[in-house]
């Protein structure tokens, strides 16, 4: 009886565990003053996650987006040098953020050469994404999934950008590492408490959003990356989508809408959700 007993405990305790890993105890239409962190490897990078970006900025939550390249690299156009592609890009992720409702002023972007983040100096992309880190304080911290239980593939910054942010997280919390920031700047260790991983396996999310009141808006900020997904990928005409051929604004608008996930008709934007120290994020709970 005892071991019936114990193992009835040892099962209530696990799945009691593997709830309070996978729900955020307030759901994300309901959170309010948060401080958010997106972190993304490309200037659009963050368009996975706008239609919960606009929602939690209607519910005045405070949100930057961090960029750690300038997306110099994204284009067949063979006119367009990288420093041009560089300020269009970046201007085409302003545009949307203003879409969503968010401010210019809390856009930051690292600088480095897209197409080459996992080449470049580790320690000093961490510290960067550290100083921020500790800087901002986010509640909740956006960024691609590193992988549960085993790596996700992703193309190579986005697989640079997981895993970076991954180790920057870690780091930001422990007071010896990267001490230069908190003795010169007057900053302090943090430790993120909520996580919020995009573009991972779909099996693996476990919280979704209903962005049925933020479509037309996810819609309309996506349209802004005429570089990306219009005809301006291979040939760029300018930010005014009427400069571009007879048709293209319902062409982008109509590849934009086939590529919102819906369950059960209804419109969602769907992460893994995760609470916890930086060295489980990774993994889900043990036996």
């Amino acid at each position: 009886m005892k071991k019936l007993i114990r193992k009835i405990i040892i099962i209530f305790i696990f799945i009691a565990c593997k709830l309070s890993f996978s729900q955020p105890y307030i759901p994300i239409n309901k959170w309010q003053e948060k401080t958010i962190l997106l972190i993304g490897a490309h200037p659009d990078d963050d368009y996975m996650s706008h239609a919960t970006l606009a929602l939690l900025n209607d519910h005045q939550n405070n949100i930057y987006i961090l960029t750690l390249t300038t997306g110099n690299v994204g284009t067949k156009d063979l006119s367009i040098s990288k420093n041009d592609l560089s300020k269009i890009r970046r201007q085409e992720q302003i545009n949307a953020m203003k879409v969503l409702g968010l401010s210019e002023n809390k856009y930051i972007n690292l600088g480095y050469d897209d197409g080459r983040l996992e080449f470049a100096d580790r320690e000093e992309i961490i510290g960067k994404i550290v100083h921020h880190i500790r800087k901002i304080k986010p509640d909740v911290l956006m960024s691609f999934d590193p992988g549960y239980n085993y790596q996700v593939w992703h193309k190579s910054d986005h697989r640079a950008a997981a895993y970076l942010t991954a180790d920057a997280v870690r780091a930001a919390e422990w007071h010896l590492m990267y001490e230069g920031d908190i003795i010169h700047n007057k900053l302090e260790a943090y430790a993120v408490p909520e996580f919020l991983f995009y573009g991972g396996n779909i099996s693996d999310t476990n919280t979704s959003v209903n962005i049925q009141k933020y479509v037309e808006k996810k819609i309309l900020s996506g349209s802004k990356y005429l570089s990306q997904w219009s005809s301006g990928w291979n040939k760029y005409l300018g930010s005014d989508i009427n400069n571009y051929p007879e048709g293209e604004k319902d062409r982008v608008n109509k590849r934009l809408r086939e590529r919102i996930r819906f369950i059960n008709d209804i419109p969602v934007e769907q992460f893994r959700y995760y609470k916890g120290i930086p060295d489980g994020m990774g993994r889900s709970p043990k036996d």
